[in-house]
């Protein structure tokens, strides 16, 4: 038999999907981050789920995507450092907790520390591996930092630091 007549497919159901990259950090995560990834995998199962009990499964793209995002956040969860951010005092910045700084302008701006999976910088949010978080950590209220940016070295001055929670902050 020719080999122009073979299904090299044949018995191949769903369609086979990179899975998604892991970080090569440690995995800290804050209560609420931990339980955002908790709360997204259970979403996902469901939707899973439905895929399944659909009556027209021809398409198995969309099951494949949502067991690769499963597995991912399955990776996520079980690598997941907790860090309860409550248990840090206030006197320098650490990961949890909220710090606010102003730059030479006097512009103030708030940041927390939290973790990859949780950080988002529309809402001030960064990763503790960023060059902002590493430039914070450790410093404490009346500090000057320098944040290296590629635009240029910024210099931040700590003015408060807050558990993330603190509706004062």
């Amino acid at each position: 038999m020719s080999r122009a007549f073979v299904n090299e497919d044949a018995g191949k159901d769903r369609p086979d999907l990179p899975d998604l990259p892991l970080s090569a950090h440690p995995n800290f995560v804050t209560p609420r981050g931990l339980a955002d990834l908790r709360a997204r995998l259970a979403a996902r199962q469901g939707e899973l789920a439905a895929l399944r009990a659909r009556a027209e499964r021809l398409d198995k793209l969309p099951e494949a995507a949502a067991e690769r995002d499963i597995r991912w956040l399955e990776a996520r969860i079980a690598s997941a450092i907790p860090v309860d951010p409550a248990r840090h005092d206030l006197t320098e910045v650490a990961f949890g907790l909220r710090v606010t700084v102003a730059d030479e302008d006097g512009r103030e701006t708030t940041y927390e520390i939290v973790g990859e999976d949780e950080s988002d910088a529309t809402r001030g949010r960064i990763a503790p591996h960023s060059p902002l978080a590493r430039a914070l950590m450790g410093a404490r209220v009346g500090d000057e930092v320098t944040w290296p940016r590629p635009a240029g070295a910024l210099s931040l001055e700590i003015l408060s630091i807050a558990h993330a929670d603190d509706p004062t902050a």
